[in-house]
C-alpha cells in the first residue's frame, strides 16, 4: 500500500530554502549520507508531488536536461510554468477536495509504490490536515536561514519513529498523527 511521505531537507530553523527560494545552503555541509538515504527513497517511489518552487530550483539548476526523475510527478501551481522533457504534469488543488482528488490520482498512479512530496510546506500540511500524509522524513542541516520557506506552514502532529544522524547532517522519521 502506498505511503506518502514528505522526504525533505531543512535548516535547523525550519525553512526549506530561502527567502528567494535557494537551496544552495543545502550543498555547503557534509550531506553524502543523507543523500544516499533520500536516493535509495526516490528510487523506491513511485510518483512525486512537487511544489513549483522547487520545480523552478530544478529547472533552473537542470538546464536543459530532462526532468531528473522517472516517475510521474504533479507539479502544484497556479501560474504557466515552463515544460520540460518527461512526465511532469501541472494541477491545481485549490479545494480540500480538489486535493484529495489529485491525491488519488497521485496514489494511483504510484502503484504501490510511495508517493514522495519533494517540496512545499504547505502542500504537506494541507495533505496532514486532510489525513493523507503519512510521514515526514526530514534531514536537519546545520545551518540557519533566517526566513524562508517554511518546513510545514501548519500545525502537524508527528510521532517520532527514527533519528540518526548522516554526516552532518540530523534524520529524523515521523510519523504522521491523524487528525
Amino acid at each position: 500500500m502506498s505511503k506518502t511521505v514528505y522526504n525533505t531537507a531543512t535548516s535547523l530553523d525550519g525553512f526549506i530554502a530561502t527567502e528567494d527560494h535557494s537551496l544552495e545552503w543545502l550543498f555547503a555541509a557534509d550531506g553524502d549520507d543523507a543523500l544516499n538515504e533520500t536516493e535509495t527513497f526516490i528510487r523506491e517511489a513511485g510518483a512525486i508531488v512537487s511544489g513549483a518552487g522547487t520545480y523552478e530550483w530544478i529547472l533552473k539548476h537542470e538546464g536543459d536536461k530532462p526532468w531528473p526523475y522517472q516517475v510521474p510527478t504533479w507539479v502544484l501551481t497556479h501560474r504557466d510554468l515552463p515544460g520540460i522533457e518527461g512526465d511532469v504534469r501541472f494541477a491545481s488543488a485549490d479545494t480540500d477536495q480538489e486535493l484529495r482528488d489529485l491525491h488519488a490520482e497521485v496514489v494511483e498512479a504510484a502503484d504501490g509504490r510511495d508517493v514522495w512530496l519533494i517540496g512545499g510546506g504547505g502542500v504537506a500540511a494541507d495533505l496532514a490536515r486532510l489525513g493523507l500524509l503519512d510521514e515526514v522524513v526530514v534531514s536537519v542541516a546545520p545551518v540557519t536561514l533566517g526566513a524562508g520557506s517554511p518546513l510545514l506552514a501548519g500545525r502537524v502532529d508527528l510521532r517520532v519513529l527514527d533519528v540518526h544522524r548522516a554526516g552532518d547532517f540530523a534524520c529524523m522519521r515521523y510519523e504522521v498523527v491523524r487528525p
